[in-house]
């Protein structure tokens, strides 16, 4: 056997070698191999033989045959001989007809080119092989941006670029002062801190943008419906394969590049790939062409998969798009303006803060550490002025680093990640970083009701015939022709199937809920044979079913006969609309009166209060006309057949969720196809409507009243409707720790700018305030972000997304605490020496020590912004706790261990005592400043934030 290997383009022609297993391929190779060089030695030995012997040689064939056998079982291998992907591909593409003409029409290419039963699909067996040949059903991705491309950001910015150039200005004259074993201790320190600086920020962006191409592959794997081996499965979109039939019906995306089999009235949106907004009509006849990536708005059909992959449409499309997963919330871009405002502030405080100190060390008002004047006019060295000089610059850029809070985006970026991860956990998937943040802004919530209020698992659990109910005992007393219509009209109009491979196995049935809902009756309860009345029947056209109409219907005939029929199913009160007479169980046909249809009228409307709903079905016999039949299915006239009522039952929960939304100031409102009466019964049993709320007061509409609506008159109205029934797609789509974060800002900005006003020197160095708003906030802010959510949150109102950040709550709490931590910070700036009795550097060290524990300490009155009890909880919050903990440890490492490093001294147990004693009294002033008082309402004008 031969293989040649082709480029993608060329013509290959395979065999079933190629889908053996490595090993038993090379395994017959070799066999075949030894079995020739051992004929031919054999043969070479005989004549050698017989000439030697001068015997007379035998006669013998012209011919020599070899018996190599295959044990593989040829019936599931899958040549795909002269399958030109290229061809194909820029034929489906260019929607080419003359191309596909010369091929020999679809049929053709489906089952000689690929090789696929166009009603069994391909087989399973062959999936793997025709993956090999064609690829797979996936989309080049553009390279993802690298660790290295994250921290090449984060040195851009500039806060990080003056504090880096400080740094090695510090590092150059600290060194030309001290030496390098001691000169380098400042410079370095602060390099020190900002490399970790840029390795938090790097990590933490570098993490989030892989949760962000995890996510992309999540929202992009959409289930699809494949025929293999003659059933129906649901697989990944990633699993579709050339030469696939794939099932397709409205609302379905079109998983790659293909051509129609059949079916009726398909039309499909292929504004994604041509900007057109039109609908497209496919058929086996103009335009059997399917793209990638184009969706299904009516009909249904099947179709043959002849492209996957880059080499479809949308994926050469795509593999010109670069794909950016970065994105900025509202929040983050809110954040981003508000630390823009305070780096201006901080900026303006800063250039004060330079100018006073440069003004007071060269008018010789300040001093060194031995009480000498630091400046003297020429008498001071250059190199000392110099020195001088950059220490002033070091601390005005302190006071930039205290201002700007550089860990708030971070925080804000890793809380939101934290929080998509948490809700994927719970299967809500989140498709963008921005919806865990505007969730909270949410006023309204617009539900479907299938599946979402309900379990979406329908269920027949009534059926009638006329006016009468029929229930278990009475199913056998159906007339037979009333029966055999029954079965006509439930097995030739659905686009679900029923699979069954063994007699003795329970049958699959696919389809959408109300397909199988229906199909399982018919087959289950009625003991219909769905497949075999499929058989013995013609089809001739299909209306599909859609949202405007509400049904769907099919012309048809019997095999060998000439009479046509109209099956119509779909809203009860439509079919009925349709109808002039009605059976009842004994096969008697019944005229249909006004007064009667009110009855029957009445019975649907009672159904539909016992929150079912309601499908009917009609039948009406259509002459054939002179041999060919009309392709119009008759709308008047039908035979009413009888009603079938479907129960969903509503989602365990449904009606306290329902509640806790509306005890928050979120209104809930239901959007569904069903009729106004089942809508109102399902909307009272899930509490959305309150039963003495009716129809008359504009609660509950209909979709096309709702469009018939004026604009003027929908937002006048929109307040008031809580259901609206009967709708289409179209209806539907026309209906944070920010305190904590501040408070330290503030704190900090206040004790180091008094200070440096007061001294000409700050007590806070610019390593002890990166490891504050950078690790430690951060830290805080993740710690504060990741508390579990209580039912207490259901209590409070939406925030809206343009409301501002700080509320006056909020206020209250941070000016507190802040005011209560730079009173403590400036008492121990100022009388800290000679309240402990020690030098400079401890006392610095004393406030450096006690600005982080009340940081630390505050964390708690930041999980409750009104509640007195901080600590209600807290035990479930595992995180918290340990964040809590990490801190005060690596605080400890930073003041004892790492003295040159953070320019700190050793404290001693008393010391340490006071510096924890004045940070617990945060909690009981934090709860004493919650009993003040303060409205809701915000303080600023979100214009200015």
């Amino acid at each position: 056997m031969t293989m040649r290997s082709r480029k993608t383009g060329d013509k290959i022609v395979l065999d079933g070698e190629n889908l053996l297993p490595e090993s038993k391929r090379n395994q017959r190779r070799w066999r075949m191999a030894y079995t020739a060089i051992y004929f031919t030695r054999l043969l070479g030995s005989l004549s050698k033989t017989a000439l030697e012997s001068r015997t007379k040689i035998l006669r013998s064939l012209s011919y020599v045959a070899l018996d190599v056998r295959d044990d593989t079982p040829r019936e599931n291998l899958v040549s795909l001989i002269n399958v030109d992907q290229r061809t194909l591909a820029d034929m489906v593409k260019g929607k080419n007809l003359e191309s596909l003409k010369q091929l020999g029409g679809v049929t053709q290419v489906a089952t000689t080119i690929l090789e696929t039963d166009v009603k069994n699909g391909a087989k399973e067996a062959g999936v793997a092989h025709r993956r090999d040949v064609f690829g797979a059903n996936r989309f080049k991705k553009p390279p993802a941006k690298s660790f290295l491309s994250f921290v090449v950001e984060a040195f851009k910015d500039m806060t990080i670029i003056i504090l880096l150039v400080c740094a090695i200005m510090s590092l150059g004259f600290g060194i030309k002062q001290h030496g390098l074993k001691e000169g380098w201790y400042d410079g370095g320190s602060i390099i020190v801190a900002i490399i970790l600086v840029i390795a938090v920020s790097s990590v933490s962006n570098f993490k989030q943008s892989k949760q962000f191409e995890k996510l992309s592959d999540e929202s992009n794997n959409i289930n699809v419906q494949v025929v293999r081996d003659g059933r129906h499965h649901h697989l990944s979109i990633f699993d579709v394969v050339v030469g696939d039939v794939v099932s397709l019906k409205i609302g379905d995306q079109i998983p790659a590049d293909g051509m129609f089999l059949n079916g009726y009235s398909l039309k499909v949106d292929e504004s994604s790939m041509t900007g057109e907004s039109d609908h497209v009509e496919v058929n086996g006849k103009n335009n059997p062409f399917l793209l990638s990536g184009t969706k299904v708005t009516d009909g249904f059909g099947f179709m043959v998969v002849t492209s996957v992959g880059m080499n479809t449409a949308w994926g050469e499309m795509m593999g010109s798009i670069c794909h950016d997963l970065d994105e900025q919330t509202p929040l983050q871009a809110r954040l981003n303006k508000l630390t823009s405002s305070i780096g201006k502030v901080g900026l303006t405080v800063a250039v004060l803060v330079l100018a006073v100190l440069m003004i007071r060390y060269f008018t010789g008002n300040t001093i060194d550490d031995n009480g000498r004047k630091e400046y003297t006019g020429s008498q001071t060295k250059f190199s000392d002025v110099l020195d001088s000089v950059v220490g002033i610059i070091a601390a005005a850029v302190t006071i930039v680093v205290v201002a700007i809070p550089e860990g708030l985006p971070l925080a804000v970026t890793l809380t939101l990640a934290y929080s998509m991860k948490r809700m994927m956990k719970d299967n809500a998937m989140v498709r963008k970083l921005s919806a865990c943040e505007t969730m909270g802004s949410a006023t309204i919530i617009c539900t479907d009701k299938t599946g979402t209020l309900t379990l979406n698992q329908m269920k027949v659990t009534e059926f009638w015939l006329g006016k009468e109910t029929i229930d278990d005992d009475s199913l056998t007393e159906i007339e037979s022709e009333v029966y055999q219509l029954l079965q006509e009209g439930v097995a030739l109009n659905t686009t679900g199937t029923v699979n069954k491979s063994h007699a003795t196995l329970v049958p699959e049935i696919t389809g959408s809920p109300t397909e199988k809902a229906i199909l399982s009756w018919a087959l289950l309860d009625l003991g219909m044979n769905i497949n075999e009345t499929k058989e013995k029947c013609e089809i001739i056209h299909v209306e599909t079913f859609n949202s405007e109409k509400k049904r769907s219907g099919v012309l048809m005939r019997k095999n060998n006969e000439k009479t046509i029929h109209t099956h119509w199913k779909g809203a009860a009160e439509m079919i009925l609309a349709m109808c002039s007479n009605y059976y009842v169980r004994n096969g008697e046909l019944k005229s249909l009166n006004e007064e009667e249809k009110v009855q029957l009228g009445a019975i649907i409307q009672s159904m539909a209060s016992k929150s079912l709903r309601c499908i009917a079905f009609a039948h009406k016999k259509v002459a054939e006309d002179n041999g060919q039949a009309s392709e119009k299915l008759q709308e008047s006239g039908l035979s009413l057949l009888g009603f079938v009522g479907l129960k969903d039952p509503c989602r365990p929960g449904v009606r306290t969720a329902v509640e806790s939304c509306k005890n928050a100031g979120v209104n809930v409102k239901m959007i569904t196809g069903d009729n106004v009466h089942t809508a109102r019964a399902i909307a009272i049993e899930c509490g959305i409507l309150s039963p003495e709320q009716d129809m008359e007061n504009g609660a509950v509409v209909e979709g096309v009243q709702f469009r018939n609506y004026s604009p003027e008159e929908r937002m006048a109205m929109i307040d008031n409707i809580q259901v609206m029934a009967r709708s289409s797609p179209f209806d539907k789509l026309l209906m944070k720790f920010i305190q904590f974060q501040l408070t330290v800002n503030v704190a900090a900005l206040a004790i180091n700018f008094v200070a440096a006003i007061s001294s000409g020197k700050v007590p806070l160095t610019a390593v002890q305030l990166l490891w504050v708003n950078l690790i430690m906030d951060t830290l805080g802010a993740l710690a504060l972000a990741t508390e579990q959510p209580t039912n207490d949150l259901m209590a409070r109102t939406p925030v809206g997304r343009s409301e501002p950040l700080i509320t006056k709550i909020m206020w209250r709490n941070l000016l507190a605490q802040a005011l209560y931590q730079v009173s403590i910070l400036l008492t121990l700036q100022f009388k800290g020496k000679a309240i402990f009795g020690v030098d400079e550097k401890i006392k610095n060290t004393l406030i450096f020590n006690t600005f982080v524990l009340c940081q630390a300490f505050n964390e708690f009155n930041a999980r409750k912004l009104e509640k007195k009890n901080i600590f209600k909880g807290i035990h479930k919050n595992k995180l918290f706790l340990a964040i809590i903990g990490v801190t005060i440890i690596l605080q400890v490492i930073m003041v004892e261990l790492l003295k040159k490093f953070a320019s700190t001294e050793r404290l001693n147990w008393e010391q340490w005592g006071a510096c924890i004693g004045i940070a617990v009294l945060s909690w009981p002033i934090g709860c004493l400043v919650k009993c003040i008082p303060v409205s809701s309402k915000q303080l600023m004008d979100p214009k200015n934030i």
